[in-house]
């Protein structure tokens, strides 16, 4: 045998080696995904009637994309937190109206998202729309992105109201002009929800739920959401119309990280 032959097995046999030494077995790279508790539960399982237009899984948002996490348009929060939005359905469909959902159960790796968005200063593609007002340099200064959320403990959902028949929702396109949250119902992006006086997710503190400058249908259709919520057990966010919890919480110091998909639910009743 050859010095050439003998020199090129030895590197055959050390490929091999290292080959050993690196490889990561299959197991260990499939990790599994988290699961929900037994206590959380798809929304449409306890009221099927109320809207679910769950804003994170297109690219419709502030990020302008879909957010991470979000595997399927499906609402998820404990037990108690969707019987008290049953009790306020019922309430509210007696009177010609029905809730919508635009977000529930969060992940933290979507708040995660959130702030990796935040971070990037250079991307503003959303900024028409969402914050128009307000410079991307200050979103964490003045609360509006955090490094946690009340939503990744499960009692918490951003929520609106829908007057009855609902009309759809015409699709978000990606490209489209963007129109600021707060300017006027019928020039900002269509929603078949009644007029809050902005849109959902607005950065701007016209989005606190009795600003001043919220007068007339527009602070009526919030007090109806705000009292109707209250009166089942849900607490106001006052920085934001659209964001309740309800209280006590089930898991008021845990955050979960289990993707938003029926997979997440799988073997619940």
């Amino acid at each position: 045998m050859t010095r050439i032959s003998i020199a090129f097995r030895g590197l055959v046999t050390t490929f091999a080696a290292l080959l050993a030494v690196t490889a990561v077995p299959a197991t260990a790279r499939a990790r599994p995904e988290p699961k929900a508790p037994e206590d959380f539960v798809a929304l449409r399982s306890v009221d099927p009637t109320i809207i679910e237009e769950m804003r994170y899984v297109t690219p419709h948002n502030f990020v302008g994309e879909p957010v991470d996490g979000y595997r399927q348009p499906l609402c998820i929060l404990t037990r108690p937190a969707a019987e008290a939005l049953h009790l306020a359905q019922t309430r509210l469909l007696r009177q010609g109206y029905s809730l919508k959902v635009y977000d529930c159960y969060r992940p933290q790796r979507a708040v995660d998202h959130f702030v990796r968005w935040a971070e990037d200063l250079d991307d503003q593609k959303t900024k028409a729309e969402f914050y128009p007002d307000v410079d991307k340099t200050r979103l964490f200064a003045d609360g509006y992105i955090a490094e946690k959320s009340g939503h990744s403990r499960g009692s918490t959902m951003d929520l609106t109201i829908v007057r009855l028949p609902a009309k759809p929702t015409p699709p978000y396109h990606p490209g489209q002009p963007l129109v600021s949250c707060f300017a006027p119902q019928d020039e900002r992006f269509p929603d078949n929800s009644v007029d809050m006086g902005t849109g959902y997710d607005c950065f701007d503190t016209r989005s606190h739920t009795l600003d001043p400058r919220i007068q007339g249908p527009q602070r009526a259709n919030r007090l109806l959401l705000k009292n109707t919520l209250e009166d089942v057990g849900l607490v106001n966010l006052p920085e934001e119309w659209w964001h309740f919890t309800y209280k006590p919480e089930a898991y008021p110091d845990t955050y979960f990280d289990f993707p938003v998909s029926a997979k997440s639910l799988a073997g619940r009743r």
